[in-house]
């Protein structure tokens, strides 16, 4: 049965990543995926448990006496639906949560024209000079956004700056590399590095302080290889005229600034809200959503004169939410978490530790695996195969200096961040951002091989050298 799960999982997993061959939605494989992982989980769960669950399984039983009096099939049914999938449900749970908040607080600033504050800054025309510029932007702000909201503002900029696809094709090689990268050093960006905060792997300061600079570097070598490519002084074949951004005839510029300001500032202030009440991060972005949702609510108000129809409320906003998105991590999560209480999982861990025993190697092939297919996955499963060590399990580890590295904030997770955010810029099939950009530019996967791969590949191993260079140090 454990062939068969693998195989399963295998399948999906290929359906996945040939979503656009198969015109069929990776939601809807995800889901089902899901579903039969879970199935035939519980069909094999008496003969699973005792490996995969042994001591959680007779803690479980022990809390619960009168599941204990039944027959060994019902205990087993009854620890796999009362106690694992509701354990696992809870988890994921709790990422959909905060990514529904974020989506919908970032939704809010941009069909309130927000963002337009940013955009409508940018004046040079010397091609050199702005790649930098629209390099540096996309990387701050897809700490803040997720990646594929900030690829879309950026793309839709640089259509009104630059007419020449084949000029315009360089710059947006580039978002797709600031974007990952300026995701992956920031707890709230991409949402590999929003699992891993959420579930405790990493906090707020070690994340931002060891991946910063390693991100950057991802970014800045690429972006610079790029501007040699690019003609000297020249401006850019056509330039955006000063104030051609449209504000919504619902909201002032006031407004949208203010709604700009509160939103970020919010959505900045849920690590600090997780750091000092200790509560999990979508208790947070639900409350920043809820006084961002009373702000709006009073601002309309006053506006007593509007159609109603033409309101942009929350409630509003809500119906546009991307749910498949969100039921695609549902289902994958939960696919991977089927996994995890299989025992598969920590089987496939024990391989790597006696196989390959270097986390450096592991994470490099996860970044690169990354680039062929979708990083949430990836990451769920390497959360799922490497427990977060505590004291106690560290103190009796056979391999002390090893296992060191998997506890909260240690080396592996910080470079699981990095890579699987990082190494998806690889390939342009890679991630969200690139996914998006290539479906607004109609750029074909090939030109981005061959003039961009080699460069995020470039940018991504320089990254992986100086955050082990950081680690070096700090040991020193």
């Amino acid at each position: 049965m454990v062939l068969l799960m693998i195989l399963v999982f295998l399948l999906g997993y290929a359906c996945i990543a040939m979503e656009h061959k198969l015109n069929i939605n990776k939601s809807a494989i995800a889901l089902v995926l899901c579903g039969v992982l879970w199935v035939l989980y519980i069909v094999a769960a008496p003969s699973l448990i005792p490996s995969a669950a042994g001591s959680s399984f007779q803690q479980f039983l022990a809390d619960n006496p009168s599941v204990a009096a039944l027959p060994y099939l019902e205990q087993c049914i009854q620890f796999v639906v009362g106690n694992q999938l509701l354990d696992h449900l809870g988890e994921t749970a709790e990422i959909l949560i905060f990514l529904i908040g974020a989506m919908t607080i970032v939704d809010l600033i941009d069909l309130h024209g927000g963002f337009s504050f940013i955009t409508d800054r940018i004046t040079t025309r010397n091609e050199r000079k702005l790649i930098w510029l629209i390099a540096g932007i996309t990387f701050f702000m897809s700490a803040l956004l997720d990646n594929m909201t900030t690829t879309i503002i950026m793309v839709m900029l640089l259509r009104k700056i630059i007419r020449n696809y084949k000029i315009r094709w360089i710059f947006v090689g580039i978002i797709i590399l600031a974007a990952n990268g300026g995701g992956a050093w920031s707890p709230i960006g991409d949402v590999t590095t929003i699992m891993l905060w959420v579930k405790g792997n990493v906090t707020t300061a070690p994340l931002v302080s060891t991946l910063l600079i390693p991100c950057l570097v991802s970014v800045a070598i690429p972006t610079f290889f790029a501007s040699r490519i690019l003609r000297h002084g020249e401006t850019t074949t056509t330039g955006l005229p000063a104030h051609t951004a449209s504000y919504p005839r619902y909201v002032t510029k006031a407004e949208s600034l203010t709604i700009l300001i509160l939103g970020v500032g919010l959505l900045v202030c849920v690590p600090v809200f997780k750091t000092f009440t200790h509560l999990p991060p979508f208790m947070g972005v639900t409350t920043a959503l809820g006084i961002l949702w009373i702000y709006t609510e009073i601002l309309y108000r006053r506006k007593r004169d509007m159609e109603e129809s033409i309101k942009c409320r929350v409630s509003k906003v809500l119906k546009h939410i991307d749910m498949p998105t969100i039921l695609f991590f549902l289902g994958i999560l939960m696919s991977v978490a089927a996994l995890q209480s299989a025992g598969i999982l920590a089987s496939f861990a024990e391989l790597l530790d006696s196989k390959v025993h270097n986390i450096y190697a592991i994470n490099v092939m996860i970044g690169l695996l990354s680039s062929v297919v979708d990083n949430v996955p990836l990451v769920a499963a390497a959360m799922g195969m490497y427990p977060v060590m505590d004291a106690v399990t560290l103190a009796s580890a056979t391999d002390p200096a090893y296992m060191q590295t998997f506890v909260q904030d240690g080396t592996f997770w910080h470079l699981l961040a990095y890579c699987a955010g990082v190494g998806g810029s690889i390939l342009i099939i890679g991630s969200a951002a690139g996914v998006v950009a290539m479906g607004l530019e109609k750029m074909n996967f090939m030109w981005y091989f061959k003039r961009i791969s080699l460069l995020a590949l470039i940018g991504y191993l320089a990254g992986v050298g100086i955050y082990i260079v950081e680690v070096a140090i700090g040991m020193a």
